[in-house]
């Protein structure tokens, strides 16, 4: 039977009531209670998933004599659903249930972990609030053991209920975020790990902390790119159907995609928006000559990390030394590309000698900067240098086709920078996703000015990752010669762009260079580059954190 109740001044906010289950958060480590209530992030791991289960065959098989309550009591500032409550000798008795083990003594006898004894202490003052009634005990029943723990009920216990709901209620007003639990065990079982990121903030205080992985493993649903103008994409239920004239439709289900990226003309109908963002799959749109547009922002609540970042980029300093870790990441990054190459090269080039000995001499500049104008002249001058040398890394059994003589865009001029625009629109389109994904601002950059396109956010992080992920990939497909200058591209007067068939070449190599792993040279744990994304964007928040040092240290090896 459920029963919902309400007590005390209902004209007081409903916001001014906490979860139960925030009160247990808030016991396991005030860090995850701030991440779930203020800032409203939500992640689920295979614990959560075990114990909805476990709930779903409670609720199957409860017995006659058991009910379900959901309460709310202004006074107390609580509110909560219980998971099954009895009556026993004439009083009601609260029972939570859990998936894990209990907690043992010194021992050996059986009790409730803290944050267990206070969320069920919390029912049980919720109860004594709203129906008036006293409660002697509450018991938590641990599953993996077949034990059930009696937590009694007296003046101490709802004490320390109301000291707990007094201390969550301070930090539910705070912009200031905890730091990381001294705890490391408890990071291990937490479902918000992959974006609290304790061990990386460890590791911004302690240099010689060795972190383990909490970083999710790679994202294995798909990618899906459009590229047909005529497409339409259209809900079913819990999948996309993609439809293209008189072609079979495609049904994907909405678990295997993490992207719909929409080329040209192809449309995507209301009701398909609404099931994307309701799942948390990325929607992008990129023009018909390969020019980003934009994406769909799904993201929901993170005002107050919004509200950090714009704290944070509006201080001139910290914008500086953000742009110069950045500057200094990218510079390098391209240093050690022509330095391979010159490596590779059976006879020395001079010319790509002098390039690379300037640059070094550019980039121990700009730790001495003093302001972002300075340093986009100097940045600027690496680029002119970066790109003068790009040439020297072409095979010489290149076609002429394929040459390349300097960047030109907007549009682009020859094949091979028709292949760098489209690479840097997808990447572009990816660092986007992953800006949305963490919560951020894309408006809000520290390097980049802002434009009528591109969010100078995502300009400042596409520097990190124009290297490995697009530079070299283009390099390398065209020393393999992958591309067919005739069909792979098309030439209207003096701009070039790719063709269909290109296109979803460049798309297939792309999305298979951003599987491939490279290790962290910070972190020191290995992942693809699909998720590094992720988290270089979320080691950019730690920045303006309190737990800083890790960010744009990408530098290619």
């Amino acid at each position: 039977m459920g029963v919902v109740m309400e007590s005390g001044n209902t004209e007081l906010p409903h916001e001014e009531t906490l979860r139960v289950n925030s009160l247990h958060a808030f016991t396991y480590c005030p860090r995850l209670f701030y991440l779930e209530e203020v800032e409203e992030l939500y992640t689920q791991n295979a614990s959560v998933f075990a114990g909805r289960r476990l709930h779903n065959e409670l609720q199957r098989s409860e017995h006659e004599d058991w009910q379900q309550l959901s309460l709310e009591s202004v006074e107390l500032g609580l509110r909560g659903k219980i998971d099954a409550l009895r009556t026993t000798e004439g009083y009601l008795i609260p029972y939570e249930h859990k998936i894990g083990r209990c907690s043992r003594g010194s021992q050996g006898q059986a009790q409730p972990w803290p944050s267990d004894r206070v969320q069920i202490l919390a029912y049980a003052c919720l109860i004594e609030t709203v129906l008036q009634t006293t409660v002697p005990e509450g018991r938590i029943h641990y599953h993996r053991d077949n034990v059930t723990v009696r937590v009694p009920v007296n003046d101490e216990e709802r004490q320390l209920v109301r000291n707990t709901i007094d201390q969550a209620r301070q930090l539910r007003a705070s912009l200031e975020r905890p730091p990381v639990c001294n705890n490391e065990k408890l990071c291990l079982n937490c479902s918000l790990a992959p974006v609290c990121l304790p061990e990386e903030a460890r590791l911004s205080h302690d240099q010689s902390h060795t972190p383990f992985r909490l970083f999710p493993r790679d994202d294995e649903r798909d990618i899906i790119h459009v590229t047909v103008g005529k497409a339409l994409i259209k809900r079913s239920g819990e999948q996309l159907r993609i439809c293209i004239d008189d072609e079979p439709e495609q049904k994907l289900p909405i678990q295997q995609i993490s992207q719909i990226v929409i080329h040209k003309f192809a449309q995507i109908t209301t009701p398909a928006i609404h099931l994307c963002a309701y799942r948390d799959v990325g929607i992008h749109f990129i023009s018909s000559g390969g020019r980003y547009i934009g994406s769909v922002d799904n993201r929901h609540g993170s005002i107050q990390r919004r509200i950090r970042q714009y704290q944070a980029l509006t201080n001139p300093e910290m914008c500086l030394r953000l742009a110069q870790e950045l500057v200094n990441c990218r510079g390098h990054s391209q240093r050690r590309f022509l330095l391979r190459s010159q490596r590779n090269k059976q006879l020395q080039v001079e010319a790509l000698a002098n390039i690379t000995t300037d640059m070094a001499l550019l980039l121990k500049a700009v730790p001495d900067t003093h302001s972002l104008e300075e340093l986009r002249g100097l940045e600027g001058k690496l680029a002119a240098l970066y790109f003068s040398g790009l040439r020297y890394t072409l095979s010489d059994s290149v076609t002429q086709e394929l040459h390349f003589s300097g960047r030109n865009r907007r549009p682009p001029k020859d094949r091979f920078n028709a292949l760098l625009s489209f690479g840097y629109s997808l990447l572009l389109k990816d660092v986007m996703n992953a800006i949305l994904t963490v919560g951020l601002e894309p408006a809000l950059g520290f390097y980049h000015q802002p434009r009528s396109q591109a969010p100078p956010l995502a300009l400042d992080l596409m520097e990190i990752f124009r290297v490995p992920l697009v530079d070299m990939l283009v390099v390398g497909s065209v020393n393999r010669m992958q591309w067919n200058p005739d069909t792979n591209f098309e030439v209207r007067g003096e701009q070039v762009w790719l063709s269909d068939e290109g296109r979803r070449k460049m798309i297939e190599l792309y999305e298979s260079r951003k599987s491939e792993t490279w290790k962290h040279p910070v972190t020191n744990y290995s992942l693809t580059y699909r998720r590094i994304l992720e988290l270089e964007v979320r080691l950019l928040e730690k920045e303006w954190s309190g737990e800083s040092g890790l960010f744009g240290k990408l530098i290619l090896r």
